[in-house]
Order: C-alpha cells, then sequence, then structure tokens
C-alpha cells in the first residue's frame, strides 16, 4: 500500500504539462489509487510558468505538496525546475529536459537566464539524484517532436518509484491518442523509460 508519492511537473505554456497530470491521474485511478492534484497555470501563450502536482497514497489529503516532500520533480524546463526547488528534499528525484525555453524577457534584455551548469550545480544540492536528457532529441527519433512530454513521462517511469503499473500507463495513453498517433507516443514512452534505467545503472 502507498502512502505518499507526491510528483510535480514543471514547465512552461505549450509543453504539455497539464497533459502529463491528466495520464498520470487516470492511471492511478485504474490502479485503484487515492489522488490528489492542484496545477497553477501562468501566461501560457506568452511561455508563462505551468506547474502540476499529483499525489498519490493513502496518507494524502490536499493537493498541494508541501514544501520539501515531493517524491519526484519533472522538469519540462531547466529554469521551471530550478524555480521550485523548495520541493525537494535529499530523497527526491529530480527528472530534467536539458533543452531549456528562454523567456521573451530575456531576448529583449530585461532579464537573464541562468546557465544550465548553475542550475544543476543548485539541482544537485536539493535533490538525492538527478537524470538529465534531452527530451526533444528523444521524441524526433519516437517520430514526432509533439512527443517530448510523452518522453519525459516514460523517464519518470523508468526510475522504477512510481506506484502505478508501466502496462497502466500505456494503457491510459493508448485511451488518450488516437490510433494513428497512439504508437508514436508509446515508442517515445519507451525511449524516455529506456534512457533512465540506463542513467540508473
Amino acid at each position: 500500500m502507498t502512502k505518499e508519492f507526491n510528483v510535480l511537473i514543471t514547465g512552461v505554456g505549450g509543453q504539455g504539462v497539464i497533459l502529463m497530470s491528466e495520464l498520470l491521474g487516470e492511471a492511478a485511478v485504474k490502479d485503484k489509487l487515492k489522488v490528489r492534484g492542484s496545477e497553477i497555470l501562468g501566461m501560457a501563450v506568452r511561455g508563462g510558468s505551468v506547474t502540476s502536482a499529483i499525489r498519490l497514497g493513502e496518507d494524502v489529503y490536499g493537493p498541494l505538496i508541501p514544501t520539501g516532500k515531493c517524491s519526484a520533480l519533472v522538469g519540462m524546463e531547466p529554469s521551471e525546475a530550478l524555480r521550485n526547488i523548495t520541493c525537494l528534499s535529499k530523497s527526491s528525484l529530480d527528472i530534467l529536459n536539458t533543452a531549456a525555453t528562454v523567456p521573451f524577457t530575456v531576448t529583449l534584455g530585461q532579464s537573464s537566464y541562468p546557465s544550465l551548469e548553475t542550475i544543476m550545480e543548485k539541482l544537485k544540492k536539493a535533490a538525492e539524484k538527478i537524470i538529465q536528457l534531452d527530451a526533444a532529441k528523444l521524441a524526433l527519433a519516437a517520430g514526432s517532436l509533439l512527443t517530448t512530454n510523452v518522453v519525459m513521462l516514460g523517464a519518470l517511469f523508468g526510475t522504477e518509484r512510481l506506484p502505478i503499473k508501466v502496462a497502466t500507463i500505456k494503457e491510459a495513453i493508448e485511451e488518450r491518442f488516437p490510433a494513428k498517433v497512439a504508437p508514436v507516443n508509446l515508442k517515445a514512452f519507451d525511449l524516455g523509460y529506456e534512457t533512465c534505467q540506463r542513467a540508473l545503472k
């Protein structure tokens, strides 16, 4: 019986953060897990911050993840992962997509964007382990850049820490996507899963 497992997915508008959380929630319900969740949406059309919390387990009652209680942080965008660093603890796992989405304010010279090295240095101090992957590259290998979020979902399951069965999340993916694109998404999931497995060896 799972007492508590908290997943925080972070990114920017258009990266499929909400779809990832919906797939996780649907799969959790299929596996008869207690699920709670919440979402924070920024100005998506401008690449604003998007976060989604999914909480699983018998000891979970509220939708928000307490500070330092994140079991796994999925960072679709490096700086957004850094923005949510307070959720991490020394038992947390961080799965990071290394491709940056630089805000328009940086382009206009109104703000700065930290280097990946700086982001990694800070995250390494806060989490137990960080798994880095180029999710866009894997998505293209699967057949569509649009599957980047499913690659990251596969990597999350590749940690083998989630209380949801792999077969169940694949069933949720097949049900969510039309028959024409479901195979591409399943391939993307598998590539993310396998990349994470190799990183953990």
